[in-house]
């Protein structure tokens, strides 16, 4: 439970009159730079974890671009115990998981990464849940029987990728977002990667630890 101030707080910033511009300032203040609307829609596809049917959304952009960083920018707003982040997974690798997927957010690094598993990606956002059917020998009679594995969602999807051609079926459950690449974006990242080297950097991490703070209580 959270205590009295940070429950305050966290009520402040939810009952915000500019609570979409504040969302967009808190990423910039995080060292997220740039343009608005893709932080903004990859802030609402994450809370949407908490809806019925929570949103996917797929950053598209050649390598270095700045899509990573858009969301583990956007994660970093998540609480730790609603996120499952990977690298990559097999084709029945979500089958087996023992973790619970409800409403929280799954993050794969990128979408090559989920090509095998884009099946089972595609149930858990369509129909909220994934069933297999396993054959198990029972230990106390030696015969085969079958046990049905289910993994229960839903879960607000995130992907990038590198590639130019992806899943069609799976793009379509997806907000397809890119990202800046003008060289003005390019010079405000620099700006930022410079200042993270100097006192300032250094005071700016520690505000932005407590702006994330904020957020995952919120």
């Amino acid at each position: 439970p959270l205590d009295a101030d940070a429950a305050a707080a966290a009520m402040a910033f939810l009952r915000s009159s500019d609570l979409l511009e504040r969302i967009a300032a808190d990423y910039d203040a995080c060292g997220i730079v740039g343009e608005s609307a893709p932080k903004l829609v990859s802030y609402l596809c994450a809370i949407s974890r908490k809806l019925d049917q929570p949103l996917a959304v797929l950053t598209m952009a050649p390598s270095a671009a700045g899509k990573t960083s858009l969301q583990d920018g956007t994660l970093a707003f998540v609480p730790e115990e609603e996120r499952l982040c990977l690298s990559a997974m097999t084709g029945q690798a979500l089958h087996y998981i023992e973790e619970d997927l409800s409403h929280r957010v799954l993050a794969i690094a990128e979408e090559e990464g989920a090509s095998r598993a884009a099946y089972s990606l595609k149930l858990l956002q369509s129909e909220g849940k994934i069933s297999l059917a396993v054959p198990i020998k029972d230990p106390e009679t030696g015969q085969i029987v079958t046990k049905i594995k289910e993994v229960r969602g839903p879960v607000a999807l995130f992907l990038t990728t590198t590639a130019a051609q992806i899943d069609e079926e799976l793009a379509n459950r997806c907000i397809v977002l890119t990202v800046d690449e003008s060289p003005e974006q390019t010079l405000r990242v620099h700006d930022v990667q410079r200042e993270r080297e100097t006192l300032d950097g250094l005071m700016r991490k520690t505000r932005a630890e407590a702006i994330r703070t904020v957020h995952k209580n919120a």
